[in-house]
């Protein structure tokens, strides 16, 4: 799918159909008919517009679409898509427009697209960027486990109309970022039996072989003799053994900036001994992968883009979380890479275990800060709901770039206290501590957990994903299923720091 941005003089009386030619252009109205931009639609449909309008009762809401078909026309459809109220549309609005747009074209057959949008206000560039990534997302549809899959047709030309040749650098990014998210979306999405450790640390291979990056994979004996007990101790129930995956992006250029990514690696989730239970969706226990998705999501993005300058280390601990005789006992105590021994007090809180090893590996590689991404807890979930993750750092300027960075990249992030009084219902009187707190506070006394494991004053966020990696249903950008979220706001975060 390739996509351009074409200049357009919206006050001029030349025709658009003299400007661009393609068989079906995307129009976005305001409601009430206020703002500029109706030209395209009052030059095909004519005085007849507003009658038309009303006769099918389009009042130009939000998410609303109205088709009208042009036999022998050019071009051959016009696709109108409500923006709602001008006070409420900015870069967020613009992505949900595109992506309805897109399916909405899709379904029509286009094949040249045409985007026509009120722009005015919005940073030509980002508003590029939204756009494209939008229509690319939007239209992404996974079929790998279907015996007959459904015939699709899909644009091959996309046309930003109205935006100068300068927006399009906008565009430098959107190919690699959304390969990112595609290929995070296909690792959650996949059944447990073809997503496993081994599958993920080939598919670390994968992205190094393609990009020329180095990989590292330390097997059980590995891990084993760098004293890594939290992580062995949930791998130690399962027949698949367990990957611990070390990706590198090191510039050709002088490296100024050197960030870890940790992502929560969890092929499945039964709940161990403390098993999961009718209502708890153990059956959707594939995704608890996903802050693992997204950092080689993240990696794969950035391995095409190579930033000048950085430094990338992604850190995968991957294993299952299973019953056998072999399997951790609630009560049990282990002890982690640094030292600390852990209560076992829930086996089902076993993600923590394991990223506390990684972090601990990701402090001892001396970087300049530490983002980690987990599907830590269904607190989180309550908290934000589903479309919000949560963000606890000590660090103000590392919160304040990821929750840009997330903005750029349309991935909603809220920062979370992190009490430290709260560290009190993590003590154990067996061990060093518990690796559970009491229920209230759930999330917070999980990141307090990680902290522990952090080398102080390292700069540190922990993203708490569990609510926004799946989607029952469509929205917006995502499709029913994987979301493939956080590529895009890590993707724009490291873009930034190598450019700062």
């Amino acid at each position: 799918m390739e996509f351009r941005c074409l200049a357009v003089d919206r006050n001029a009386p030349r025709p658009l159909t003299e400007i661009w030619t393609g068989d079906t252009l995307v129009v976005g109205l305001f409601a009430g008919g206020a703002g500029a931009g109706r030209g395209p639609a009052e030059e095909l449909v004519g005085e007849a517009l507003e009658g038309w309008l009303q006769r099918r009762r389009f009042e130009a809401k939000t998410g609303q679409t109205l088709t009208l078909e042009r036999p022998g026309g050019s071009p051959a459809t016009l696709i109108l898509v409500g923006l709602g109220e001008p006070a409420e549309f900015g870069l967020e609005a613009l992505r949900q427009a595109a992506a309805g747009a897109a399916r909405t074209a899709a379904g029509a057959g286009a094949e040249e697209l045409g985007l026509w949008f009120p722009l005015e206000g919005l940073e030509p560039a980002a508003a590029a960027a939204a756009m494209a990534e939008a229509v690319r997302l939007g239209l992404y549809d996974d079929q790998r486990f279907k015996s007959e899959t459904e015939p699709r047709s899909l644009p091959h030309q996309v046309t930003l109309l109205g935006l100068a040749e300068s927006a399009a650098a906008g565009l430098a990014h959107v190919a690699a970022t959304c390969s990112g998210v595609e290929l995070a979306r296909r690792l959650v999405a996949a059944p447990p039996n073809k997503a496993t450790p081994q599958s993920l640390a080939d598919e670390a291979a994968a992205i190094a072989d393609a990009f020329g990056l180095e990989l590292k994979v330390l097997e059980r004996a590995d891990c084993e003799a760098l004293g890594m007990g939290a992580f062995l101790g949930v791998a130690q129930g399962s027949d698949l053994p367990p990957k611990f995956i070390h990706l590198t992006y090191r510039s050709a250029e002088p490296v100024t900036r050197r960030v870890v990514l940790v992502g929560k690696g969890l092929t499945f989730d039964s709940g161990g001994y403390n098993l999961k239970t009718a209502g708890s969706q153990i059956e959707m226990m594939k995704y608890d992968m996903g802050g693992s998705a997204a950092v080689l999501g993240a990696a794969r993005a950035i391995a095409e883009i190579r930033p000048a300058g950085l430094e990338v280390h992604v850190i995968v601990a991957s294993c299952e979380n299973m019953i056998s005789g072999g399997a951790i006992h609630p009560g049990d105590v282990l002890t982690a890479s640094n030292g600390k021994t852990i209560e076992i007090n829930n086996t089902d809180a076993e993600g923590r275990l394991t990223l506390a090893d990684a972090l601990v590996y990701a402090c001892g590689l001396e970087p300049d800060a530490i983002v980690d991404l987990a599907t830590l807890t269904g607190a989180c979930v309550i908290a934000l709901g589903e479309e919000i993750a949560g963000l606890w750092s000590p660090s103000d300027g590392l919160a304040e770039a990821l929750i840009t960075a997330g903005t750029a990249g349309g991935e909603a992030l809220w920062r979370m206290p992190l009490r430290g009084s709260y560290r009190k219902g993590l003590k154990s009187h067996v061990a060093d501590m518990k690796n559970t707190g009491p229920r209230p506070g759930g999330s917070i006394t999980a990141a307090l957990f990680l902290q522990d494991f952090v080398t102080r004053g390292l700069p540190w966020a922990h993203l708490d994903i569990a609510g926004t990696v799946w989607s029952d249903k469509a929205r917006g950008l995502d499709p029913a299923g994987a979301t493939g979220f956080g590529v895009r706001t890590l993707v724009a975060w490291l873009v930034a720091g190598a450019a700062a």
